[in-house]
């Protein structure tokens, strides 16, 4: 996963429901990039990684056990 773009960040808001300006796409960019940078070497390594959405149901299942 790379570091997004304010024109990749505008869809993904839209689609949240919270639609953003040009500027503030760039400040949403310019803030999370560091973090997309930071995790760039490991990225695609994890399992959280491949389905955000079940990692709650696999933990849950973990502690019913």
């Amino acid at each position: 996963m790379t570091r997004p773009t304010p024109k990749e960040i505008k869809p993904i808001a839209q689609i949240a429901g919270v639609p953003v300006d040009d500027e503030i796409a760039t400040r949403i960019s310019s803030s999370i990039g560091p973090a997309f940078e930071g995790f760039a070497a490991i990225a695609g390594t994890l399992p959280f990684d491949l389905e955000p959405a079940s990692y709650v149901i696999v933990q849950a299942a973990k502690v019913s056990k």
